[in-house]
């Protein structure tokens, strides 16, 4: 009788979730998340192509990133070929050496590790807060006391005997986490604040914008982010040295000359194409639009979700303007066993749904990585479903 009530009730929420979403986007399939073009895209794409400049050279470059610096209101903005290889070089150049651990959330896209790993640091797993999915400050704070302790200026895991570098937050989904409590901590425990604010173009904590409270911070530009550049990133920061020395490493670190090749450090070919940058420069000037047209989605998604028994759909923090990247709901903990059901089913009728990432600290890849508790990760990883979440939808 249990068993057969409780097949009822898991075939009544996937049928209210599908009807839900198909009352926004209609019966026909939607993709997660797809690129919008309804400007200049083809006109400055076609101008990289009559001049022949498609490559890393080119005036569109430079532009974009003074686009980028004007909206986001950092000081220097450096283009990359990708979100990942931005937060590479950030990791460089923000001093991040073979050995350190970086602390940094599992709920968040293998990238963010996967960077870590490049300069042959180790990423150390900490919870999150369901309040905007970021890392829990408090716990945070918590544990950081009971592991760590203090040699020679350096915050030191005394489990590990490893130095923790620095402090890795990600502005998941584009929500903006607790930047302001983390930067207190990461200046509180001697830590490097480096953001990994790839989805959040457009997010702003306490009306700035994300990217901009740490030391370095990374924005991508994928196909699927709220403005594309096809493939790209950008790394902001407000020290002018640090910029020039990314963009150094970025270019293959070539000493500038007429004609001769001399190259001074290992270096990178993570230098943005022309051609992409041309595309990023015309869809920012339709960001403001993008993101009017995702709080419109948000607000269709409200209604349309407002009566449905434990189902919830997230919305921004307090003290926060989040871009809406992805819609997301949030399922009651007593729903949790027909979280796969209930996205394999929007799949079979083409409602293009999906989970969240698999959290870090359970890839093989990353067994060996210090973690904390993982109460709330863990708990989220069963609940979350990314809906469709196009600016071209509302």
């Amino acid at each position: 009788m249990n068993s057969a009530y409780n097949q009822i009730k898991n075939e009544g929420v996937t049928a209210d979730i599908i009807r839900a979403i198909q009352n926004v986007i209609g019966t026909n399939s939607a993709n997660l998340h797809e690129p919008v073009f309804i400007g200049n895209e083809w006109k400055y794409v076609k101008d990289c192509l009559d001049k022949g400049m498609v490559s890393s050279i080119g005036e569109y470059v430079e532009k974009f990133e003074r686009k980028i610096e004007t909206y986001t209101g950092s000081k220097n903005a450096v283009a990359f070929v990708n979100g990942t290889s931005a937060l590479h070089i950030a990791m460089v150049v923000a001093g991040v050496k073979p050995g350190d651990e970086v602390i940094m959330s599992s709920l968040t896209f293998v990238a963010t590790a996967n960077a870590v790993s490049y300069v042959g640091a180790v990423p150390h797993f900490v919870d999150v807060c369901q309040k905007d999915f970021g890392i829990d400050a408090r716990s945070l704070r918590e544990y950081l006391a009971e592991i760590a302790i203090f040699k020679d200026g350096n915050c030191i895991n005394q489990k590990t005997g490893r130095a923790i570098k620095a402090l890795l937050p990600t502005h998941v989904f584009g929500h903006p986490c607790k930047i302001d409590s983390l930067s207190d901590i990461a200046a509180e425990f001697h830590l490097t604040l480096i953001e990994d604010a790839a989805e959040s173009l457009g997010s702003f904590y306490a009306k700035k914008h994300t990217g901009t409270f740490g030391k370095v911070g990374i924005i991508s530009f994928n196909g699927n982010k709220t403005i594309t550049t096809g493939g790209g990133g950008i790394m902001l920061t407000e020290c002018s040295k640090i910029a020039e020395h990314a963009r150094h490493l970025s270019t293959t670190a070539k000493q500038p000359h007429r004609y001769k090749y001399f190259h001074n450090e290992i270096a990178y070919n993570y230098r943005m194409p022309n051609l992409n940058a041309a595309l990023g420069c015309a869809q920012i000037e339709n960001l403001p639009f993008f993101l009017q047209s995702k709080r419109k989605l948000l607000n269709l998604y409200a209604i349309a979700f407002g009566q449905i028994e434990g189902v919830e759909l997230f919305q921004e923090p307090k003290h926060c303007q989040s871009n809406y990247w992805l819609q997301t709901l949030i399922l009651d903990e007593d729903l949790m066993v027909y979280h796969e059901d209930i996205i394999a089913s929007c799949l079979d009728v083409g409602v293009n749904v999906r989970p969240v990432w698999t959290p870090l600290h359970l890839l093989p890849i990353f067994s060996n990585s210090p973690a904390s508790p993982m109460t709330i990760t863990n708990n989220l990883a069963k609940r979350l479903i990314n809906i469709p979440s196009s600016a071209g939808i509302a």
